[in-house]
């Protein structure tokens, strides 16, 4: 096969890169220039695809023997992920540029690029597995799953990318159980970049000053801090610094009447306001999210829904495992796919069966799981706790986002 491998210069391509080339396929590296700052360096070991990381990618490529170019990405990127984080934010959701980038840059520019140039797929170094299994009918189903490498597992960021783009994605790490045997086997390929360290955090914030990004970008938005009954208890400087669950940095100036620590409950872009109340009330176990993206239309058709019918019901309840952070715990749960405006993959419903969550936002990826098998993932819209119905909390409506978002482009 003709493989593109993507390359970011770090150990994990490095090494998924060389063991493509090694099972016999034609390889052709490419490093995705994703910044705008031609100029722009790693710090320390945050950030990525800084022109450093390029260096590093392109001397990997000479050591395994195989041809290497730079695609910039930087515009798509700064239109699709950088943006949408932006407007995110200003609508009061929580968003994962990581989840974004897979989607619109890496399964979806990278992968659709490559396929126009005949390559029939696209290698990276994400930790994940791709189990190929014989349906009853004799058709071969590709099956994502957890990586055994629990610590470093990228299903959750991976479940985005649909079942067509699957199809022509190769993760060559799926197997391995440690980070420390990737080092261990790039160095003794030769492979400069055996020690260099993990990125970590938002690429496109380098310095990790998250809020100072967004101030940046956002401008001053002063306005109330309030508790769940309306009383004013503080100030802020732009909503959008907040995000639900968060404790620190809140400056409401006095206690609680209890005495006990007050957490973001909801950001309301409209109202400008950001709700504080204890940490009981950040408890849900009704979770609902749009955008759905299946990977298992075995599962679903089980459950009596048929993606190919533009107008069915929807599917039964069935059990299982839901995640709604990159390196959260899964919580057993029962999901059901509805239809809605946008197709009959449109909306997911989530019960939680035997736990409960807290500080779910609004813009977090729900993903599902059976066992270490995705299932399919899902945009969180709003939430609530079965105990007290009247406290559901919902978020704005895609016009507002847009709305918002658009006085601050």
């Amino acid at each position: 096969m003709r493989v593109l491998a993507a390359m970011s210069g770090g150990v994990d391509s490095a090494v998924a890169a060389a063991r493509v080339v090694e099972a016999g396929h034609e390889v052709v590296g490419v490093h995705m220039a994703l910044s705008r700052n031609r100029n722009q360096f790693r710090t320390g070991s945050r950030g990525c695809c800084s022109i450093e990381d390029a260096g590093d990618a392109r001397r990997a490529a000479d050591i395994l023997g195989i041809p290497y170019y730079v695609w910039d990405l930087s515009e798509k990127f700064q239109d699709t992920v950088v943006a949408d984080f932006l407007s995110e934010y200003a609508a009061g959701r929580t968003p994962n540029p990581c989840v974004r980038c897979n989607e619109h840059i890496k399964f979806e520019a990278l992968l659709d690029k490559a396929t126009a140039l005949g390559f029939d797929a696209v290698a990276t170094g994400h930790y994940a597995q791709v189990i190929t299994r014989t349906a009853p009918d004799g058709t071969e189903v590709r099956e994502l799953h957890r990586s055994p490498n629990t610590a470093k597992d990228q299903s959750y960021v991976l479940a985005v990318m649909g079942p067509e783009r699957l199809a022509r994605a190769m993760f060559p790490l799926g197997a391995y159980e440690t980070k420390d045997e990737v080092r261990a086997e790039a160095a003794a390929r030769g492979l400069s970049v055996s020690n260099k360290p993990d990125s970590y955090d938002i690429c496109f914030v380098a310095d990790g000053d998250t809020q100072g990004f967004l101030r940046d970008h956002l401008g001053s938005q002063p306005g109330d801090i309030v508790d769940a009954d309306g009383t004013i208890l503080g100030a802020h400087d732009g909503a959008y610094s907040y995000t639900v669950g968060q404790r620190k940095g809140l400056s409401i100036g006095r206690p609680a009447p209890d005495g006990k620590p007050r957490y973001v409950l909801d950001v309301q872009p409209v109202s400008n306001r950001v709700v504080v109340g204890p940490a009981e009330m950040l408890t849900v176990d009704r979770l609902t999210g749009d955008q759905s993206v299946w990977l298992a239309d075995d599962v679903l058709a089980a459950a009596g829904l048929d993606l190919a019918a533009p107008h069915s019901d929807g599917t039964a309840w069935f059990d299982a495992e839901i995640q709604v952070r990159a390196h959260g715990e899964p919580v057993p749960a029962r999901v059901r796919a509805v239809p809605d405006a946008s197709g009959p993959a449109g909306r997911m419903e989530v019960e939680l069966t035997g736990e409960t969550l807290r500080g779910v936002a609004a813009g977090q990826s729900l993903v599902v799981y059976l066992g270490t098998r995705v299932l399919g993932q899902s945009t969180v819209v709003s939430t609530a706790w079965s105990g007290a119905p009247d406290r559901a909390t919902t978020t704005p409506a895609a016009a507002t986002s847009a709305a918002t978002a658009a006085q601050h482009a």
